[in-house]
């Protein structure tokens, strides 16, 4: 097969999903109560404290505006950590994706093993982000469960370009980079602590590009019970984008483990 051919979804995939899973169990506890703990802190910090300055922002608290923004940044900064740091850590120090290729399994599925895997630890953050903020009184309606597959398709879409970073990364400092010049950038600017529209019409522009503002405009309505502007737009390009960077994470993932 081609290194440049289009990736195949396998359901061998799911093994190496599996295999993730059953190491993390172990961790579980732990991890959960990060996922709780720390939206907790943050919320009534930033939400409460800066919240009462700031009051009513288009047309809800900033409390509220602030926990559906931080349900997406969640998300992204959940599966970019997991596609870095813990992928990495399978690939080189641990050289886990060498037995998984003596098996039946091919690149293929370990890279969407990971995408899957990715998502899933999206899922369970920005959940549990939803969950804090359901229990502070920033969520009144059921409704807002429809945000679920939006943030799995957030995590996944996430995950591709961690996936890229590491497969170039010959050390845990590479990711730095990264988290220092897209993913902090992302996070300042697309959304989460206020409305993109109070930027300069330029750097609107621009932040219109980035993945992170699109899922802050799904996710957000959602969250709060407003319509939905441009869901098409916007879940398209959450979609494109998790498409092309998964080619190129598969490509770049089958020059590392095979060439």
């Amino acid at each position: 097969m081609s290194t440049f051919a289009p990736p195949r979804l396998r359901l061998e995939s799911l093994a190496v999903w599996r295999r993730n899973a059953l190491v993390w169990r172990r961790l579980m506890t732990a991890s959960l109560l990060m996922h709780f703990g720390e939206p907790f802190l943050y919320l009534l910090g930033i939400g409460y404290g800066l919240g009462r300055f700031v009051g009513e922002l288009d047309g809800m608290s900033y409390f509220t505006f602030l926990a559906s923004g931080f349900i997406a940044w969640s998300a992204m900064n959940v599966a970019s950590m997991e596609s870095m740091w813990s992928v990495y850590t399978r690939m080189v120090p641990q050289q886990t994706y060498e037995a998984i290729l003596a098996t039946p399994a091919e690149v293929d599925d370990i890279v969407f093993g990971e995408l899957l895997w990715c998502g899933t630890k999206s899922l369970l953050s920005g959940t549990a982000i939803l969950a804090v903020a359901a229990i502070l009184g920033a969520v009144s309606d059921w409704t807002a469960l429809l945000a679920i597959p939006v943030i799995f398709l957030t995590g996944v879409s996430f995950a591709a370009p961690g996936l890229i970073v590491t497969a170039y990364a010959r050390g845990y400092e590479y990711f730095y980079f990264y988290m220092t010049l897209i993913m902090t950038p992302m996070f300042i600017m697309c959304g989460v602590f206020y409305p993109v529209s109070s930027l300069p019409g330029p750097i609107q522009s621009v932040v219109q590009l980035l993945p992170l503002t699109h899922a802050v405009e799904i996710i957000r309505p959602i969250v709060v019970g407003q319509p939905i502007t441009d869901l098409g737009l916007h879940l398209a390009a959450l979609g494109v984008f998790g498409l092309v960077t998964t080619w190129i994470a598969t490509v770049l993932f089958r020059r590392r483990l095979i060439q």
